[in-house]
């Protein structure tokens, strides 16, 4: 069983900062990428930041600049700074497990709201 626990979301102003956190629970093996995605009301849900084999990141254009992304083992953390208020949404965690499994996992989701 794989289970994604996610904390760290909540209210900001915008211009603040927040940390997200994934915790895996469940196998290390395998594992092809770990990553953050949003998805805002109304829209598709779209990448944020992920980390790939040898933990190489690649971000999304529309944060660039604004996210890092880290982890320590199979714990991501999300760092996210000077944040607008288009960037309210539910963030979801995803790992991607290469074979045998082939498969992705998705975490319950953390709200993140940016005051203006």
């Amino acid at each position: 069983q794989v289970q994604l626990v996610e904390s760290g979301g909540g209210l900001v102003q915008a211009g603040g900062s927040l940390n997200l956190t994934c915790e895996l629970i469940g196998s290390s093996n395998r594992i092809r990428a770990m990553g953050w995605y949003r998805q805002a009301p109304g829209k598709q849900r779209e990448a944020v930041a992920i980390l790939g084999g040898a933990g190489t990141a690649t971000y999304g254009k529309s944060v660039k600049g604004r996210v890092t992304i880290s982890n320590v083992a199979t714990t991501v953390h999300l760092y996210m700074t000077n944040l607008l208020p288009v960037y309210t949404a539910v963030h979801y965690c995803n790992v991607e497990y290469g074979p045998p499994l082939q498969r992705g996992f998705w975490g319950q989701g953390t709200q993140v709201t940016v005051a203006s």
